[in-house]
């Protein structure tokens, strides 16, 4: 798997063609509008983002790389499969790497990194009230408030690798998040566990922090591997 480092901030038009393409593919298929096991076609996807067939091609196989999408031989790409088993070794992996740049940056992080966090926090808690949209784009501006809080928390760790990892898991853990999107959550004070973890990383508590997040990151892989919408997906997209 190649581990990007995602640049939520990074305007449109700056982006190369290719780059253009990446991006709008991962946030379809992240946010679930591609479903699991969804086939592409590379001349539709071109056609649609008035890009040529290489730049597709290209994209693609980028995207392959983050295991977004699978290339079958003579067949061309689909969107990769879910599985109740690549889930839970997904949160288990997530609670591994997370865990560790949450430590170091409790280590590391300086003032800005704490303005940032708690930036980013009243950030999330302020999307139902400013965005304006249906519930498409509520949902997408949620989902980024929501990437770019856990991604400040860990931005106080200076090791890159690390940071890779954590982009990386967490953008697949937010692909099966958002397949069950009107079901987790409920009867959960998500917004009582993020406070809860943002106060023990501004205590400078590893240990603390550490357990709260791994509550935080079972509870939400428990209501998804519960989730009928979930389950009905895995069988028609099948295991990875």
């Amino acid at each position: 798997m190649f581990f990007p480092l995602i640049d939520l901030d990074k305007q449109e038009k700056s982006l190369t063609q290719v780059e253009q393409v990446i991006n709008r593919l991962r946030a379809d298929i992240i946010s679930g509008r591609l479903l699991p096991a969804a086939k592409l076609s590379i001349t539709t996807l071109a056609e649609e983002s008035g890009v040529s067939l290489g730049a597709v091609r290209e994209a693609l196989a980028s995207l392959a790389a983050e295991d977004l999408v699978v290339a079958e031989p003579q067949r061309g790409y689909r969107v990769s499969p879910v599985s109740s088993q690549s889930l839970s070794d997904l949160a288990q992996a997530r609670i591994e790497i997370e865990s560790l740049c949450l430590t170091e940056a409790i280590k590391h992080g300086d003032l800005q990194w704490e303005s940032a966090c708690i930036a980013a926090l009243d950030q999330l808690r302020k999307v139902d009230s400013v965005v304006v949209g249906d519930c498409h784009e509520l949902a997408d501006a949620k989902s980024r408030a929501h990437a770019k809080f856990h991604y400040a928390l860990a931005s106080g760790c200076n090791n890159q690798w690390l940071l890779r990892m954590q982009r990386a898991l967490y953008q697949q853990s937010e692909r099966y998040r958002r397949l069950t999107v009107p079901l987790v959550g409920r009867g959960r004070d998500v917004d009582g566990e993020h406070k809860a973890l943002l106060q023990a990383m501004l205590d400078r508590d590893p240990d603390r922090a550490r357990k709260l997040l791994t509550q935080h990151l079972l509870t939400t892989a428990r209501d998804l591997l519960t989730s009928p919408l979930l389950t009905q997906d895995m069988r028609s997209g099948g295991p990875t």
